[in-house]
């Protein structure tokens, strides 16, 4: 069964990922188009710190599962354990950090039927409890490191 949840892994984390860049190219959309005090969103700092901080964390989020899977290909499930939990652990953290910052930009927006933020932030938000909640995974990662 182990050998199955792995990929498993990869894949929900590949989905996540995918689901959090529509989520940053919706916020940096709004943010362009949205004009507040004379000026679009992007002009403002707080904007402009959500924007960056997202594009950063994506790309590690990125560059974490592509390790993963990677090391999986090569190396096999048992000596991708480390991988595959820190993935567990920090794309659905990012999923939800990256999302909620979208829903901030678009206000009121972000949370209606009108946008589909509110249920990528539930999607992102339910794949943190649903194969076990962080803590289990920081446990576990916290072992293999030791």
């Amino acid at each position: 069964a182990q050998g199955r949840l792995g990929p498993g892994r990869v894949h929900q984390c590949m989905n996540l990922i995918g689901l959090a860049q529509r989520a940053y190219e919706a916020m940096l959309k709004r943010a362009s188009d949205r004009v507040v005090f004379g000026r679009p969103i992007t002009q403002h700092g707080m904007a402009q710190e959500a924007l960056a901080r997202s594009r950063c964390e994506l790309e590690q989020a990125r560059l974490l599962t592509h390790a993963a899977a990677a090391t999986l290909d090569r190396r096999g499930i048992r000596l991708a354990r480390e991988h595959l939990a820190m993935i567990k652990v920090a794309v659905p953290e990012m999923a939800c950090t990256v999302i909620d910052r979208a829903i901030q930009i678009h206000g009121a927006l972000g949370l209606s039927q009108d946008s589909f933020l509110a249920a990528a932030y539930a999607q992102a938000r339910a794949a943190r409890i649903a194969d076990g909640p962080d803590q289990v995974h920081m446990s576990s990662l916290a072992r293999l490191l030791s």
